[in-house]
């Protein structure tokens, strides 16, 4: 995906999307819609504020050339379909992320990760401990 950047002052889709960027994607998500124009977005977003269609469509072409969203011309309007589910966005973000890390060295970059699980609980450093265990199954270890 082009253009994204994680912004660690934030939380959920908003580290890695500007604010209407990630409103837009959960409207998207939460609908469960497969295709969708301009105007099917500023109408469930004016539930909430009012905000101008040349905004989201502003926003959405954004989306389009961030890769999260795929266009088709339908007369003089275009029709969007979302490239992934908000779980594969979320797993490529942390993959990228991860990835990025690995300048630090692995040993260090693992040891943050497993600080960070560590600080949320103990049931999630169980669940990561599973998960370790089931890759190394996988792998014949």
């Amino acid at each position: 995906m082009k253009g994204i950047r994680f912004r660690p002052d934030k939380e959920g889709l908003r580290a890695a999307l500007f604010d209407l960027e990630a409103d837009i994607m959960e409207v998207v998500w939460s609908k469960g819609w497969k295709e969708f124009a301009v105007a099917d977005v500023q109408h469930e977003l004016e539930r909430e504020r009012e905000i101008a269609y040349t905004t989201v469509m502003t926003t959405v072409s954004r989306l389009h050339e961030k890769g999260l969203l795929d266009r088709e011309r339908d007369g003089k309007r275009y029709v969007y379909r979302p490239n992934m589910s908000r779980d594969e966005f979320t797993e490529s973000m942390a993959r990228e992320l991860l990835g990025s890390l690995s300048g630090l060295g692995h040993e260090q970059a693992l040891s943050l990760l497993v600080d960070q699980v560590a600080d949320s609980d103990a049931d999630e450093l169980r669940k990561l401990e599973a998960l370790i265990r089931k890759r190394k199954k996988d792998l014949g270890g």
